[in-house]
């Protein structure tokens, strides 16, 4: 798909990895709605740097209220004319070592799951018939290697990214031909909220224990989420960038 002039949609635009994909996404021609749910300053921000009002503009959204979800599709539609992309980056953690199942509170096991796996299927619904309409579209959800094994910041945190690997490629199966969905689960990230949620000495093995010896580039990912944008050939996908450390 060529992407210039394509309208993406990217929730947690204004979190530190969100920013890097919006960045890319405008790189590759793309107009951009840089979606938050609180810091309205920092996504504005974004949306400056990206080229202003004509370019990409900022949304608040709550990605885990169905109505707020929907009318952030029609609002970006409206500005922009069209959607095309959608990138699920939003995404909430908190560190609760793993047999800390008292600290695994029913509050906290629900707010991962809304946030991480039931806010990415609303939205990925309510974008879906404006795509069709255009005759097609692109989703990239963002998960994590915490996905793909017992790993990360928490129970929550794993279970909830493990689900969104497979919905990836349920969604795949139910949207395709016309709509590719694929994923990238990153590794250890540095400069994003979600890193300063972890566990100091968490943070500090997790860079040294990979084969690489260094934290994932998060405009690496950025770009290879333009990639799954632009491709016309990948769907259903996951792909690991973590400098080295899962293989599956």
């Amino acid at each position: 798909m060529d992407l210039q002039d394509k309208v993406a949609i990217v929730t947690g635009g204004n979190g530190g990895l969100g920013q890097r994909i919006c960045h890319a996404l405008a790189d590759a021609g793309c107009r951009v709605g840089v979606v938050y749910v609180q810091s309205r300053d920092e996504a504005q921000q974004v949306a400056d740097e990206l080229g202003g009002d004509a370019k990409a503009a900022a949304f608040q959204c709550d990605v885990t209220d169905p109505a707020q979800v929907e009318a952030l599709v029609s609002a970006v539609s409206a500005k922009f004319g069209r959607v095309d992309i959608l990138v699920n980056d939003a995404a909430y953690n908190k560190w609760i070592p793993f047999d800390d199942l008292g600290g695994m509170t029913n509050e906290e096991w629900a707010r991962m799951l809304d946030v991480n796996l039931t806010g990415p299927m609303m939205a990925i619904k309510a974008v879906v018939p404006e795509m069709r309409r255009q005759g097609g579209g692109r989703i990239v959800n963002i998960s994590s290697v915490a996905g793909l094994g017992p790993s990360g910041s928490s129970i929550g945190y794993a279970v909830s990214k493990a689900g969104l690997i497979h919905l990836t490629k349920c969604m795949a199966v139910a949207l395709a031909p016309d709509i590719l969905v694929n994923c990238v689960a990153p590794g250890f990230l540095e400069g994003t909220r979600a890193t300063a949620n972890l566990d100091p000495e968490y943070q500090a093995r997790a860079a040294a224990a990979s084969l690489l010896e260094r934290a994932v580039d998060k405009d690496d990912v950025g770009r290879q989420v333009a990639e799954f944008c632009a491709t016309d050939s990948v769907t259903g996908q996951t792909l690991v960038m973590d400098s080295g450390r899962v293989f599956h």
